[in-house]
């Protein structure tokens, strides 16, 4: 069986923002509001990465304090670089295994996050446990089956056109399970109650084609981190590829609809 999780890296801040953070952000504040937990409350966000929904609830829900865990200190470090609020708190910390005290936090999310923890009920068990009684908890994650991120089914379908190897690493192959009946069961398990799931879509616009490309010669997430192992020519061919089959708007943007599904429930 492939390792279809060998080009997963989570290492540097900058360039997930490019690749993925700012298409967070746009889901971020649909889903805080949605979650509608309350202001004044303690937040704890699993797998906080650079900050992109941490930012969204000091802005939108007046938390009393917020503590982002994260295993990478490089997306901790550009979380801290760029989230300035006294309240927030970004430390390292598995999903698995919090390091944090039982029944100690009010809310407890998590953003993109879920799909790529090898233990998924491990990890809610966890966000169960330090969560107080009748406590809120929320996550979400693309729609990966239901293509919802077109700009990465875009990318890895061309790749696949070069290396056929490449149709066994798309996660609409790997997270199966990224849909509103899969996650609502998941978050069952995992301990809680009146469990609720929505769609939230965004569009993601591109400048022009370099602005879609760059970010996938970084390195950093699934795509991004194949594209960064394949030969110089290998990688012109299928930039080549994708520039030949992406159609522009006429203003020469790229524009693709992104989808997340998002779960809410209490413990």
């Amino acid at each position: 069986m492939p390792d279809t999780s060998r080009h997963d890296a989570w290492v540097a801040g900058d360039s997930y923002d490019l690749y993925m953070g700012r298409w967070s952000r746009q889901i971020a504040p649909i889903f805080i509001d949605w979650l509608d937990a309350g202001e004044g409350r303690d937040w704890l966000e699993v797998g906080c990465g650079t900050g992109a929904l941490s930012a969204t609830v000091l802005a939108r829900a007046n938390p009393r304090s917020l503590l982002g865990i994260d295993p990478s200190e490089g997306f901790l470090e550009r979380a801290r670089a760029h989230v300035h609020d006294p309240r927030a708190v970004f430390q390292i910390g598995e999903a698995g295994a919090l390091p944090v005290e039982t029944g100690s936090r009010d809310v407890v999310v998590s953003a993109l996050v879920l799909n790529f923890v090898p233990d998924r009920e491990r990890a809610l068990a966890e966000m169960r446990r330090v969560t107080r009684p009748g406590g809120a908890v929320g996550f979400y994650v693309w729609d990966y089956p239901g293509g919802g991120l077109g700009f990465v089914r875009a990318f890895w379908a061309a790749a696949a056109e070069i290396d056929p190897a490449a149709e066994e690493l798309q996660e609409n192959k790997r997270f199966p399970f990224c849909t509103p009946v899969e996650l609502s069961a998941l978050a069952e398990r995992g301990g809680f109650v009146a469990v609720e799931a929505r769609a939230i879509e965004a569009e993601a616009v591109f400048r022009n084609f370099d602005d879609f490309w760059h970010p996938f010669t970084l390195g950093t997430g699934p795509a991004s981190g194949y594209c960064a192992r394949l030969s110089p020519d290998t990688r012109r061919h299928l930039a080549d590829k994708l520039a030949a089959t992406l159609a522009p708007a006429q203003d020469g943007t790229l524009r693709f609809t992104t989808r997340a599904w998002a779960i809410r429930g209490r413990a």
